[in-house]
């Protein structure tokens, strides 16, 4: 058991943003490279997918990836299909797990990662096979490559230095970098890599598997001490913490009590398109100030293929559509056949949500943690990942419920304290963006030092929180848009 000096030692360490492993963390700025490293790697294999209905199917909130065919369809076998199961002998089945995580993501892997790290026993469930597709623009940002598990080499399929920004099409500006802004990767790859990196650290991976639900009290569950995760072939597995890493729709969210404040429709297509295209894509991204409030558009080049995507709020699925089909044949992009197409929600989380309920605790979009303006979610993904995966090592710990409930609010601190702090000031700017886009375009794009700022938080050297914090003109800015807001609000 954790002792109460200790307690109060962690309960200062989450107060900083800290996880109980950060002494690892030491010396992170020496041992990254400024600019993303990795090779790139030949595309998995293109696959189809019908584009009819995905605006209105993620609009109807039943899953993370509604419009994504292939991922739905392997859930819904997996109560039937045989799990496949990796590890190494480390990984063997100890009865009841130190920490159980769900979900395979960028969120999941990382805790998989830190809690094996540590030398205790995991089990990594996900869903699906991988590689699967994810709807995902695959922007990775500084802070995204330096919460990266140790040994990961980033599977890039371009890196930026170019950004084109336009308002709904028109009053385009270029921006250049001396230096890379930030990589591109597809999801499918990137995630495999973590996945591969847990279980490198010792984590045993189990795919094809879903969890029906998750249960801390009754029959089927031994002792306090414990958390019954019920699979749907009807398989129990036991553990000492569970980390719920399986998305906002998924089991944990709606166990812990998750509650979301803001929910967006992305639609996104993948294009592959002649070299001659390519070429004129490579190293730059375009970002379009859209027609909707708060909605931007993208081009993200992968090689030989774009991701064209388009976000705005969610409760006008046909709005969105028709944006993205607007964006994509103003780019001279409409004769190109997508690859595939897919709908996905994101789901920001209320500032008081809950992020653990007994020996559960949930990170990543599981959380609703994600960046409020720009829908940013990997580096809060790994980020809060790494926290969750640490401090869920203290949670199985535990001796007792006080005990227990004393390291996940310490979890709690450590992602309120740094993440939470960011997702204030993005909530802050989502809401002048939405009133004032024209502002926002000309300040990119006319005043230098804004540009200057935009370049160090994609490469990882603040956030936008610092900047807010920090530079004495943004913070008056700000706060002078949230005046206005204020104001023109109460009217």
């Amino acid at each position: 058991m954790t002792s109460e000096n200790e307690a109060g030692n962690e309960a200062g360490e989450a107060a900083d943003g800290r996880s109980p492993g950060d002494a690892r963390d030491a010396g992170a700025d020496g041992t990254r490279d400024a600019t993303p490293d990795g090779t790139p790697e030949p595309a998995p294999d293109a696959r189809r997918d019908s584009a009819a209905g995905a605006a209105g199917d993620a609009e109807a909130g039943d899953s993370d990836d509604a419009a994504d065919t292939g991922e739905a369809g392997a859930a819904a076998d997996a109560g039937t299909a045989p799990a496949a199961e990796s590890g190494g002998e480390a990984a063997a089945d100890p009865g009841v797990w130190d920490v159980v995580v769900i979900g395979a993501g960028p969120a999941g892997a990382s805790a998989a990662y830190a809690a094996a790290g540590q030398g205790r026993s995991v089990l990594l469930l996900e869903r699906s096979e991988l590689p699967r597709y994810k709807t995902c623009g695959g922007g990775i940002i500084g802070l995204s490559r330096e919460a990266l598990p140790d040994g990961v080499e980033l599977p890039l399929r371009d890196r930026v230095n170019t950004v084109t920004f336009t308002m709904r099409g028109r009053l385009g500006r270029t921006r250049r970098s001396r230096r890379t802004l930030f990589g591109l990767v597809n999801r499918a790859e990137l995630d495999a890599r973590l996945a591969e990196a847990a279980q490198r650290a010792g984590a045993r991976l189990r795919t094809g598997v879903t969890v029906a639900r998750v249960e801390q009290h009754g029959p089927d569950v031994p002792d306090r001490r414990t958390v019954a995760v019920h699979l749907a072939d009807g398989e129990k597995v036991l553990a000492r913490a569970v980390v719920g890493a399986d998305g906002s729709a998924g089991r944990t969210s709606s166990h812990v009590g998750v509650e979301l404040e803001q929910v967006d429709l992305g639609l996104e297509a993948e294009i592959p398109v002649p070299p001659e295209v390519a070429d004129d894509w490579r190293g730059r991204v375009l970002i379009d100030w859209g027609p909707l409030p708060g909605s931007y558009g993208w081009v993200f080049p992968k090689g030989d293929t774009l991701t064209v995507g388009v976000i705005s709020a969610r409760g006008d699925g046909a709005a969105t559509k028709r944006y993205l089909e607007e964006f994509t044949a103003r780019l001279g992009l409409a004769g190109f056949e997508p690859s595939l197409s897919s709908g996905h929600l994101t789901r920001c989380r209320a500032h008081n949500s809950p992020l653990s309920r007994g020996r559960v605790v949930v990170c990543g979009d599981a959380a609703g943690l994600l960046e409020p303006w720009t829908r940013e979610g990997i580096s809060y993904a790994l980020r809060s990942g790494r926290l969750a995966g640490e401090w869920a090592v203290r949670i199985a710990e535990a001796q007792d419920a006080v005990d227990a409930r004393r390291q996940a609010l310490n979890y709690a601190f450590a992602v309120k304290a740094g993440l939470g702090v960011e997702m204030a000031v993005g909530r802050r700017l989502l809401a002048a963006f939405e009133r004032h886009p024209a502002v926002f375009h000309a300040v990119l794009t006319g005043f230098r030092p804004a540009w200057h700022m935009f370049a160090k938080v994609t490469q990882g050297t603040t956030t936008l929180g610092e900047i807010v914090r920090m530079h004495p003109v943004a913070h008056r800015t700000l706060t002078l848009l949230d005046r206005k807001g204020a104001l023109s609000g109460s009217r």
